[in-house]
């Protein structure tokens, strides 16, 4: 027997998180943006990384340093954040006719365009840090080759 969903429920977006629990209303808004409050994508932005680089320590003999997985941790939450934050705002209009995405952040008004923007940039500088972190120039192009790939990705 399945159950007829309610339809004033808007699933996943009416829900509210621990971490949503805990921030101010505009600080909800952003996080929602970055989707924050559902962290599936950046987790799995993270794994590859990780055991990247378990994997290459085993190689070596060596664990991988600390300061590495850190780093792959804010840049995959960073990153996450981005490409999320960038799909909403090419989205936007479209979201704005959907019920399920009709009360996210940009088409509900709780966060400006020009906002959206802002953390957008904000998020991106956040992640180059991150890849500048590293010292290396293959990382570098390699970081640039997949932001023009996500960035395609709402087209």
């Amino acid at each position: 027997m399945t159950q007829t969903p309610d339809p004033h429920l808007i699933p996943a977006d009416s829900e509210t998180s621990w971490l949503l629990s805990r921030l101010s209303p505009r600080m909800q808004a952003y996080a929602q943006l970055a989707r924050y409050d559902r962290p599936i994508g950046a987790w799995l932005l993270f794994w590859p990384c990780f055991w990247g680089l378990f994997l290459a320590g085993a190689v070596n003999n060596v664990w991988p340093p600390f300061n590495d997985i850190v780093a792959f941790a804010i840049g995959a939450l960073a990153m996450r954040g981005a490409g999320c934050t960038y799909n909403d705002i090419i989205d936007r209009d479209l979201d704005a006719q959907v019920a399920r995405t009709a009360l996210r952040p940009l088409p509900s008004e709780r966060v400006s365009l020009t906002g959206a923007w802002v953390f957008f940039i904000a998020q991106l500088f956040i992640g180059l840090l991150v890849l500048l972190s590293f010292q290396s120039l293959y990382m570098f192009a390699l970081g640039l080759a997949a932001l023009g790939l996500v960035a395609a990705y709402p087209f």
